[in-house]
């Protein structure tokens, strides 16, 4: 066990044990439908993630185990109600109206749960994508399958970040008082659309209202026949808590945090899930009323947002930063945030928000618990680069400032923005691979004749791309929409518009994860040299040794895999990534969507990059068809030779708030730290002076590679049980993801030594 500085009592303990036993009896895994899913974000099966239960989910050896970070708790059984879903029983069509029906069913039918000892409640067992059918239309599954061709794809659903202080300042009673007016408002303009949503919203939060009432209802039924005093007096504060949320806005510190964990639960039966913005601005007045008042401890405090936690194991919440005038938001709900955390151990999705004024106390404390955790949390993001990025996309200042971390190495203005994210792919060897076609048909003697092909080609996939997204964008709002997440967004009820709608939020841009960054760089840079300037071998050799994955042909592969690899700081070849970086940002970039926003490129995929290399072949770069690619842009796996600092120099060859993201991994062993005194420090001294160079995000393992390596094929062993790992932008028990996942992590570089 981790050595953490704060001890949990036994009620914390009981917990504690509850949500890990949850995480390592499966019953929090994420399943994605079949590899190419995975890799194109698009399968034609369903468009999200695949349901562990229900008329849509697939047989347990045809779904992808991604790890136990989901929020539902999975007890194995479909949901009950299933086949009386107003859809079913009265008809479905593509419509919110219809959509929200089926949502108010589905909620009023699961059940209120309290457990013994906890004082945050609420979780919940299925998502309404098992039970409503989610699925586009022919025409938009059609285009997906074709885009696939051209390697790229995609759906909608987001990491958005929405402003729970709109629900916290005004409770659901508040909320449901606002779709009124906006409802009576669009009734005088004669609106019919509009009152329509509208009048699917009053239902929704009608439902959500009951559903805490008979919360409430649980506890104080629980608390009957309960002997145990200090158990009772939890059951009668959890229904007061409960009836005070049901008819107003949160009162105090705890029920700040139980209104802010039952919107996650009535949100994320949704489906996907979202970040939740900056956990530290949105109860520090809470926080400091009940510390005044003397009715809230610190170490009270930390209870209750380890509570939290416990509860939801896939959060996305931030803490620092800045605030609007510019100063650090550094506060000490900040402090309680990471406190919890290091009480706890394990895994989340913290992250913590650097800039250059930060209170450096804080700042060397997350640091320390990243080294003695070991497992990536918090994550280090730099909240600058991330503003900054908002900015160059085009927000306003009161949208920007307000950025937070929301998921893997995503961001978005908290309120203002759905940021379609996350579930974009395109796949850059693609591109490539046709340009390579047309080379050795045309015959061409220059790189610069193959790299005007390849981006000409590059411009072929993003117009598809545009195409297939702006084609997905005119059915979201009818397919899925995010009626809870819109609750709680910027302008949209006034609206009367869903935050997926054109003309919903005040910011949609659609954010592109970009796969092979890494070996693109490497294969092109490769045939720069040998083809065209060393003229060793021809472009034709080269695509027949690819296409037969390097058979008969190892002296040519060596030759290729001998040239100079992205992330040593070697001029030649990261030349080449700025070239390749910017054409796809700048593509990108020229494309809009119906909602009248330009496509922004994103560095980096969350696991794409493991099961991609049978689907795209071998490639020039050396690597044989079944490889894993780089992960997102992290050197390809054993390339990085000249050590951590030379991979973050050609990282930093870009300036990534230019870019939606991109991430650097870092694997680093025990060892690494023998002889130093403070372990923090290292990682504090080189995060800061990456972030100060314009990097973005640093994930950090420490890890024991032996025992992992061991762990690969032994997930049964009980020694490796407690092993959590960042696995790319998210936290899992090590033995919980499949096993391609775990042999791709033991195979990256993981450095003993600077």
């Amino acid at each position: 066990m981790v050595q953490s500085k704060f001890k949990m009592d036994d009620r914390m303990k009981s917990l504690w044990k509850r949500s890990t036993d949850l995480s390592k009896e499966g019953k929090r895994n994420v399943y994605v439908d079949n590899p190419e899913f995975l890799v194109y974000h698009w399968s034609g099966h369903s468009a999200g993630f695949s349901p562990a239960t229900g008329e849509m989910a697939l047989a347990e050896d045809q779904r992808i185990n991604l790890g136990d970070h989901n929020c539902r708790v999975d007890n194995g059984q479909a949901f009950p109600y299933a086949d009386d879903m107003p859809s079913k029983k009265e008809g479905f069509d593509y419509t919110a109206e219809n959509w929200a029906k089926d949502y108010v069913f589905f909620l009023d039918h699961s059940p209120a749960e309290v457990y013994p000892n906890e004082t945050i409640v609420g979780e919940f067992h299925w998502q309404l994508d098992e039970a409503r059918k989610f699925v586009y239309p022919d025409e938009v599954v059609e285009l997906g399958f074709d885009l696939r061709q051209k390697g790229a794809g995609g759906t909608s659903l987001a990491h958005t970040c929405p402003d729970l202080s709109i629900g916290l300042k005004k409770g659901w009673t508040g909320l449901l008082k606002d779709v009124q007016e906006s409802k009576a408002k669009w009734e005088k303009y004669g609106n019919r659309d509009r009152v329509s949503y509208l009048s699917a919203q009053e239902d929704i939060i009608n439902a959500i209202i009951r559903y805490i009432n008979r919360h409430s209802d649980r506890a104080l039924e629980l608390a009957k026949d309960e002997k145990d005093e200090d158990q009772y007096n939890r059951y009668i504060k959890i229904s007061e808590n409960m009836k005070q949320l049901a008819a107003g806005a949160p009162q105090t510190f705890e029920q700040a945090v139980q209104w802010i964990q039952l919107f996650q639960v009535v949100e994320r039966i949704n489906g996907h899930g979202n970040g939740y913005g900056r956990l530290d601005l949105l109860l520090i007045d809470f926080y400091k009323k009940d510390v005044e008042d003397g009715i809230l401890t610190r170490d009270e405090a930390r209870n209750i947002m380890a509570e939290l936690y416990l509860k939801y194991g896939g959060n996305y919440f931030s803490f620092g930063g800045r605030l609007k005038d510019g100063s650090d938001a550094t506060n000490e709900v900040s402090w309680i945030g990471i406190e919890a955390y290091d009480m706890l151990g394990g895994y989340n999705h913290l992250g913590l928000m650097w800039h250059e004024d930060m209170d450096p106390a804080y700042y060397s404390y997350g640091c320390d618990v990243v080294t003695r955790h070991g497992c990536g949390v918090p994550t280090l993001v730099n909240y600058d680069v991330m503003r900054d990025s908002e900015l160059y996309s085009g927000y306003s200042e009161d949208d920007a400032w307000n950025v937070s971390y929301s998921g893997c190495q995503w961001y978005c203005s908290v309120g203002s923005e759905y940021s379609d994210h996350d579930l974009n792919s395109f796949v850059l060897t693609a591109p490539m691979q046709r340009a390579m076609k047309e080379a050795e048909e045309k015959d061409f003697q220059t790189f610069e004749e193959f790299w005007d092909a390849y981006t000409r080609e590059v411009k072929v996939t993003a117009d598809a791309l545009a195409e297939f997204k702006n084609r997905v964008y005119k059915w979201q709002s009818r397919v899925w929409p995010e009626m809870v997440t819109t609750l709680c967004m910027k302008d949209t009820i006034e609206k009367g518009l869903d935050v997926t709608a054109v003309g919903g939020p005040h910011n949609a841009y659609t954010s592109v994860n970009v796969l092979g960054v890494p070996n693109v760089v490497d294969s092109i840079y490769a045939m720069k040299k040998v083809i065209f300037e060393e003229k060793k071998y021809t472009m034709k050799e080269i695509n027949e040794a690819i296409a037969n994955n390097w058979k008969d042909q190892e002296v040519m592969r060596q030759t290729m895999l001998s040239q100079e690899k992205f992330g040593n700081d070697k001029s030649g070849v990261d030349d080449i990534f700025i070239r390749v970086a910017e054409n796809i940002r700048d593509t990108l970039k020229e494309e809009r969507n119906i909602k009248g926003f330009n496509f922004r490129a994103s560095l980096f995929q969350y696991m794409g990059h493991t099961y991609a290399g049978p689907i795209i072949g071998a490639t020039p770069d050396g690597r044989f068809a079944e490889e894993p690619i780089a992960h997102g842009c992290n050197p390809m796996h054993g390339r990085n030779t000249e050590g951590i600092t030379a991979t973050a120099k050609s990282l930093l060859k870009v300036p990534f708030k230019e870019y939606q993201g991109g991430s650097l991994q870092i694997e680093l062993q025990p060892k690494f730290f023998d002889g130093k005194e403070n372990k923090g420090s290292y990682i504090e001294n080189f995060s800061k002076a990456f972030m100060k160079a314009g990097g973005i995000q640093i994930n950090f393992n420490v890890i024991d590679l032996e025992k992992l390596k061991k762990a690969v094929d032994d997930p049964k062993n009980p020694d490796y049980a407690d092993i959590v790992v960042k696995v790319t932008g998210y936290s899992a028990h090590f033995v919980v993801m499949d096993h391609e996942f775990r042999k791709e992590f033991v195979s990256r570089v993981n450095y003993d030594v600077v």
